[in-house]
């Protein structure tokens, strides 16, 4: 009975949260604490099955998720080295292909530390299943939560459709990222038009040192090619990242109507990320994103949840940081 108090204690705090402000990393933790507290709720009830039955459910519940570790492992390698072959060898594409390789090494370290009984590894191999543990419940609460966010629809007519910069192929043309982001808010425009309401739209993103032009005369050039009207977009030509974007289109917005509402267009993976730094720099706006390459999109989530994990730091490290300190305390103590 606690475990189902505490489940729905957790899903009303995520609730609440969403309610005030649907961009919070808390409201995906709650989340994710919710469905543990009901999964080992449920997992209480076994007692009262058949024993048959509850034994059948037990073998299920400890081979289903070791068979969805091996395979997940697989994926993340298979899909690491298309990566690699598709994008080339960089650090941004090596992350599925790294976390793949994490998996088995862990998997490999527990299994030897079994076989082998030697205290030591049985302790370093705790401490670690322990970290992997925390990181990944952080990880499954991310993408529940950036699962269900990038569904919200907008539902209500807006002043700006800020749409974020992701860098030019060969110096000046837009690639098919960006493309994809482009598309979406000239739909959202669209829409918004036939709403009665014509907003502007924002094109932001600077001129990097390898590029021709600044990033965002070229999506504005993309944008009226494609039926935009070039009086309703406004070009924010001096950011570097995604914060500088959304802290430059917001003095832009602000200026031309202090109490606006804003649509952010970013890419599917990009979208939760991109509304907690909306949230952080007081952009009032909801994010929604826009068709991303399959093969592309483990490795690019990988790097949002690292983003989003190091943005909290100091608490992520410090658990982490703990869990080290009892694997060392427990492996002094005799």
């Amino acid at each position: 009975m606690l475990a189902y108090l505490l489940a729905a204690l957790f899903f009303l705090f995520c609730l609440v949260g969403v309610v005030r402000d649907p961009r919070r990393f808390g409201n995906a933790v709650f989340l994710g604490l919710s469905v543990v507290a009901l999964v080992v709720g449920l997992l209480g009830e076994l007692h009262r099955m058949p024993e048959r039955f509850a034994d059948v459910v037990t073998l299920l519940l400890l081979f289903l998720p070791a068979l969805g570790v091996l395979l997940l492992a697989g994926a993340l390698v298979s899909n690491g080295v298309t990566m690699v072959r598709k994008e080339g060898v960089r650090l941004a594409n090596l992350l599925s292909l790294l976390a793949g390789l994490t998996i088995v090494g862990v998997i490999v370290l527990l299994v030897t530390a079994l076989f082998i009984r030697s205290r030591t590894l049985i302790v370093i191999a705790g401490t670690v299943v322990l970290v992997v543990g925390y990181v990944s419940f952080l990880l499954l609460c991310f993408l529940g939560y950036a699962f269900l966010y990038e569904r919200l629809r907008v539902r209500r007519s807006v002043a700006f459709v800020v749409v974020l910069g992701s860098g030019l192929i060969g110096g000046r043309t837009v690639p098919p990222l960006l493309a994809a982001r482009l598309d979406r808010s000239r739909r959202i425009y669209d829409a918004q038009v036939a709403r009665g309401n014509r907003p502007m739209l924002i094109t932001s993103g600077g001129q990097g040192p390898d590029e021709d032009l600044p990033e965002s005369h070229a999506m504005a050039d993309y944008l009226v090619a494609k039926g935009v009207p070039a009086e309703r977009i406004v070009r924010e030509d001096l950011s570097r990242n995604t914060e500088e974007n959304l802290r430059f289109s917001k003095t832009i917005m602000t200026k031309i109507d202090p109490d606006y509402r804003c649509v952010i267009i970013t890419n599917n993976f990009h979208v939760f990320r991109a509304a907690l730094t909306a949230r952080r720099t007081g952009v009032r706006g909801q994010v929604v994103g826009a068709p991303t390459a399959k093969y592309f999109q483990p490795s690019a989530t990988i790097r949002e949840f690292v983003a989003v994990f190091l943005t909290y730091k100091v608490v992520n490290l410090g658990v982490c940081l703990l869990i080290a300190v009892s694997g060392v305390a427990a492996w002094l103590w005799r």
